[in-house]
């Protein structure tokens, strides 16, 4: 009888964990990692609400990764503004600055610390700020993990 009941309890165990460790949205949806914020994908956070429910420490640690690595989060539905009032201009002439330097002016400037060679930066030389706002609206929808720096 006793052997039976460990069996069980051990047989719970398992198909708790697994339960657990199959409703974290990191692990079933590796690709959303990055997102911050937008609406919450009710399937993941109920299977991390079970893990809740029935242990503690565990739900807490799967809400915890899901909401840090945003993957409780259904994509696409993250929402940005765009206000030009407050927008920081740094002017400079990039024919006499190198990179290091531009990087430079604009972290003195701005506070913002940028690297301008990485694969997933994008230097578009504007004339105005009509023109940024129309390169944003033509960019942002099909930006994932891409940044954009203004050369004015």
């Amino acid at each position: 009888m006793l052997n039976t009941a460990y069996k069980t309890l051990q047989l719970l165990m398992c198909t708790v964990l697994i339960f657990q460790s199959v409703g974290c949205g990191t692990i079933m949806y590796p690709e959303r990692k990055g997102q911050r914020g937008g609406k919450i994908d009710a399937g993941v956070a109920v299977l991390d609400g079970v893990g809740l429910l029935l242990f503690i420490i565990p739900g807490i640690i799967a809400f915890a990764i899901d909401f840090n690595n945003g993957t409780i989060y259904l994509p696409g539905t993250s929402r940005a503004s765009l206000d030009i009032h407050n927008i920081k201009q740094v002017k400079f002439d990039p024919k006499h600055n190198s990179i290091a330097g531009i990087e430079r002016m604009i972290q003195e400037q701005t506070g913002y610390t940028v690297k301008l060679d990485q694969s997933n930066m994008r230097i578009v030389k504007l004339k105005s700020t009509d023109e940024m706002v129309l390169q944003f609206a033509q960019i942002l929808p099909g930006l994932q993990n891409d940044r954009i720096a203004l050369n004015r």
